[in-house]
């Protein structure tokens, strides 16, 4: 038996929960001028992070020469990254939190409206999958748990 509380735990299958759910999100389209701004693209994923309910950490943000942005929001639940590509309308971003209390996807939305993108996509996985009955991680790779065009 494991000192974590089940209920950090996320409920996928009558015998299985996981730790954490890990987006992978790509947006197209985007406004280049906000995925060329330090400041625009730290204060969105800043934003993204506590509309979906995390705790932030830490966050650390770089600006390219001569374009595009690169960062992380470390929160208690895990981490919120990006890289821009200005150039090409394009931002690709992972969002992985764990526990129950708060949802990545929630940050896909905000981040979505906020780049003005028009067209994204996620996958969704399901990470460090815990058996109900040994209570262990299960050696297995993740699994897709909803993938969306939009």
């Amino acid at each position: 038996m494991t000192d974590t509380p089940l209920e950090m735990f996320q409920a996928t299958e009558q015998h299985e929960r996981h730790l954490g759910q890990h987006v992978l999100a790509e947006f197209f389209e985007c406004d280049p001028n906000t995925l060329n701004s330090l400041d625009k693209v730290e204060k969105y994923m800043i934003d993204s992070a506590l509309e979906c309910g995390a705790t932030i950490v830490q966050k650390c943000f770089h600006m390219f020469n001569p374009y595009g942005v690169s960062g992380v929001v470390i929160i208690a639940e895990s981490h919120l990254a990006i890289h821009t590509w200005p150039e090409l309308g394009y931002a690709a971003v992972d969002l992985f939190t764990c526990g129950s209390k708060c949802d990545p996807k929630v940050a896909y939305e905000f981040l979505k409206k906020k780049f003005s993108s028009k067209r994204a996509s996620f996958t969704e996985l399901k990470r460090g999958i815990i058996s109900d009955e040994t209570m262990k991680v299960v050696e297995k790779p993740f699994e897709i748990m909803e993938q969306i065009e939009s």
